[in-house]
């Protein structure tokens, strides 16, 4: 039963993961820097719940605001600034992170690491008797982190390639506040049970995948120019 758990909780993310990786073909990124980020994102976990216990103690709100404060603070700002603080303080300056695909798929692995842990906290230790928890943790929580993780990396990397000091300081703030607006909007939609907007929340989810492949598409575009002019410098 616990194996069979364990292997509901990680499959998401041994799929994701492979995903990006194989999405990053023109100049991966070295297994070993994707494992410590990996491994960064997961430990992430433990001063987010140090952060979280205290402000859901310091929550004096009701109803839908005491939602809110839950989805957008005590979630979406902790978890998605300690995921950014993973790359920041482990690759940002990294001479691997040399194209602007790299912060994407750096931040959707500090995301996988957090993401699997706390499936693994819901799926074995909390709800262990509900299959349907993993299911749909599987088809929605997990890749949500990584579509959040996609638009952090997104703008990350966007900071760091351009020398333009209002734009860098612009960018480096919207890859933070876009994750935690689109984190806490999903949380918000879930937590809240609004039916006119649980109505919206199928066409939500479906737009955080259409800017998220696009996003990557774009970056993906321009490492396969840089990598083709690399090699035309190489073979001259």
């Amino acid at each position: 039963m616990f194996t069979r758990l364990v292997i509901i909780a990680i499959t998401p993310t041994i799929a994701l993961g492979t995903a990006m990786y194989l999405i990053d073909r023109y100049e991966r990124e070295p297994p070993t820097l994707l494992l410590k980020v990996f491994f960064l994102g997961a430990l992430s976990v433990i001063p987010v719940a140090i952060i979280q216990r205290f402000l859901i103690g310091i929550d004096v709100f009701t109803g839908l605001i005491s939602i809110a404060y839950t989805a957008f603070i005590i979630a979406g700002l902790t978890e998605e600034y300690f995921k950014r603080a993973v790359v920041m303080y482990s690759l940002y300056n990294n001479k691997n992170y040399n194209e602007k695909l790299d912060g994407i798929v750096y931040c959707v692995f500090s995301a996988l690491g957090f993401a699997t842990v706390e499936n693994i906290m819901y799926v074995v230790f909390r709800f262990p008797e509900n299959y349907h928890v993993g299911l749909m943790r599987g088809l929605l929580s997990v890749p949500a982190h990584v579509l959040f993780g996609v638009t952090m990396g997104y703008y990350l990397s966007k900071a760091k390639y351009t020398d333009d000091s209002y734009k860098k300081r612009r960018y480096f703030t919207k890859s933070l506040t876009i994750p935690v607006i689109f984190h806490g909007i999903f949380n918000f939609i879930l937590m809240s049970q609004i039916p006119l907007l649980m109505f919206f929340f199928i066409p939500f989810v479906i737009y955080l995948w259409i800017i998220n492949v696009r996003r990557i598409n774009e970056y993906s575009i321009l490492s396969k120019e840089n990598n083709k002019i690399i090699k035309e410098d190489r073979d001259e």
